[in-house]
């Protein structure tokens, strides 16, 4: 490390009471390399934690340590230094004191920060500790996600000074793949991966371009540069480029579809645009095509619940409906019930659209109808196909119900989803279809009905004791709390400062016995069915997200916004 002598060095790696002898002399070697940041070297070479080591070397070169969390950054401060300095050195100026200004940085010992850092902010510089982690997190806040590339745009005649319809047309296929635009949207599409989002939503407002991810349902807006909104017209033609739609086309809507690799890991983007008032409004869904399945043991059932199910999928013959809203996690259950039965001597075919999780050893079908490929037509080709196991997707249509209903009452066993409020609700929804009420009966053996909500971050959450009036309000079963502890969503850095961290299940598992069979053959109305399902054992969706509550898993809130009321 140029400008810093070894024996100065030396003596400071030791004062820490971090490292041997031999690993310092590794250090000195690998930094002689050409390698200058000696946190990531220690790191990297494993002798300490990023953290532990920044606290001891700031005691020992008198530099306070500091976790950025929380911090509150006035704008003044953050325009002393600019954007490129940040993130290119990855520091993050903090406050200005008598005129100095205050950055953190994770690289204390880097002879020439301090003089760049002077250099670009035009005054006195004080450095902090802070780890590495800490200062982009907070970059990526204060500045924006891509902060750094927009920056470059601004500097760029070729972006800067075209007019939004000249952008419009640009062909970014053509440019190099370091291309300013192609890098900010492989950023935005990179930094939602990182979160876990399921969507990406880019919307244009008057002002401005607002981006949002969808994390464990719940839409954010994540931070973006303020200037963003210049380059609209580039960025959604880029992402039209890379889903294969048509650039010029602004005045009707589109769908199309992108497959990516990130970290390793196949992503479908599913991509959708529509034209709004001030642009084109892009929604893209990211299907991790490759990844873990959620057993049946993960899903969160309840003992009686995961019990029935268990004895159920085990049956040679019938129906199983999986019901709720989009994005209840329908098609995770489906695959996790999948995964249970998936043996070598049993045939699955699935007829999807789209296919969610690709599973090893089962015959996954891609629904297309804009070919006639629909449902239907797939369905009566898996009759020929020597099956056992049939998944359909969605039942949408009477001939889809019908096939599904034939192939049960055939020797197969027949997994699939509706759009229903509760369990009971889906034999309504297939009358109305027009499916008969014997068959229906006879086919159907048991129906899930299932909501998300979201776990609350177990490192953060915190004792509450809500009033007795709220509680009998909402009909939360007081009788039950026993000891029980309810709590509430804290803030830490592990859960984004939300407090919640992942999802889980909330279910209504209906089987179909001789009492119910009977009531569905006289078309008995569906809080009837409900009621005599809840008199034979059933837990209704409400039952079971208030178990969820008192184990301490979700909140009294997260189950009254999933789901509705007992009847």
């Amino acid at each position: 490390m140029a400008g810093i002598s070894t024996s100065y060095l030396t003596d400071i790696l030791k004062r820490t009471g971090l490292f041997t002898d031999e690993q310092i002399e590794t250090l000195l070697v690998t930094i002689r390399g050409g390698e200058a940041n000696i946190t990531d070297i220690v790191v990297k070479e494993g002798f300490a934690e990023e953290e532990p080591f920044l606290q001891a070397i700031g005691k020992v070169i008198n530099i306070p340590f500091l976790r950025l969390g929380a911090t509150d950054i006035p704008s003044d401060v953050l325009e002393r230094l600019p954007t490129k300095a940040v993130f290119q050195y990855n520091v993050i100026p903090l406050s200005l004191d008598r005129g100095m200004l205050i950055v953190a940085t994770n690289d204390p010992l880097n002879p020439g920060l301090m003089d760049v850092l002077r250099l670009a902010a035009g005054t006195r510089i004080r450095l902090n500790l802070s780890t590495s982690a800490d200062i982009v997190k907070t970059a990526k806040k204060f500045y924006g996600v891509g902060a750094e590339t927009v920056d470059k745009m601004m500097q760029d005649d070729r972006f800067e000074l075209a007019p939004d319809e000249a952008l419009g047309k640009v062909d970014l296929g053509d440019l190099d793949q370091e291309a300013s635009i192609v890098k900010f949207v492989n950023q935005i599409i990179w930094e939602a991966c990182q979160q876990g989002a399921t969507d990406i939503h880019l919307e244009p407002m008057e002002k401005k371009l607002r981006i949002r991810y969808r994390v464990d349902g719940v839409l954010h807006e994540t931070p973006v540069p303020a200037q963003l909104n210049r380059f609209q017209a580039a960025i959604i033609s880029r992402i039209k480029v890379m889903a294969n739609l048509d650039i010029a086309e602004k005045r009707l809507p589109m769908d199309g579809r992108i497959g990516l690799r990130v970290q390793g890991q196949d992503v479908d983007i599913r991509v959708s645009t529509m034209p709004t008032v001030y642009g084109e409004s892009v929604s893209l869904r990211l299907l991790q095509r490759g990844g873990a399945f959620i057993q049946l043991k993960e899903l969160g059932m309840n003992d009686r619940d995961a019990k029935l199910i268990r004895k159920i999928i085990e049956r040679p013959n019938g129906i199983i409906l999986v019901t709720g809203p989009t994005g209840s996690g329908k098609s995770t259950s489906l695959y996790a019930y999948l995964h249970e039965i998936n043996t070598i001597d049993q045939r699955i075919l699935t007829a999807e659209e789209p296919i969610e999780y690709e599973m090893p050893g089962i015959n996954q079908v891609l629904v297309r109808p804009e070919i006639g490929l629909t449902f239907g037509r797939t369905l009566r080709s898996f009759l020929r196909q020597d099956p056992d196991i049939i998944m359909v997707g969605e039942i949408r249509d009477l001939e889809t119900a019908e096939i599904s209903i034939q192939a049960a009452l055939t020797g197969h066993l027949v997994f699939s989803t509706l759009h229903t409020n509760d369990a009971a609700g889906a034999f309504t929804r297939l009358l109305d279809m027009g499916v008969e009420s014997f068959l229906l009966a006879s086919a159907v053996e048991t129906v899930v009905a299932q909501r998300l909500v979201r776990k609350l971050c177990e490192n953060c959450r915190k004792v509450v004791f809500p009033e007795t009036t709220f509680l009998e309000e909402v009909k939360f079963p007081i009788s039950r709390l026993n000891g029980n502890i309810i709590y509430a969503p804290g803030t830490c850095e592990k859960c984004r400062m939300t407090g919640f961290k992942g999802r889980r299940g909330i279910f209504e598992v209906l089987e179909v016995t001789e009492a119910i069979r009977s009531l569905v053959i006289q078309r008995a109305p569906m809080n009837v069915i409900k009621q005599k399902a809840i008199s034979e054992g059933m837990c209704t969706l409400r039952d079971d997200g208030w178990n969820k509550v008192l184990d301490g898993i979700t909140t009294i809130e997260e189950v009254l916004r999933a789901s509705e009321e007992n009847d």
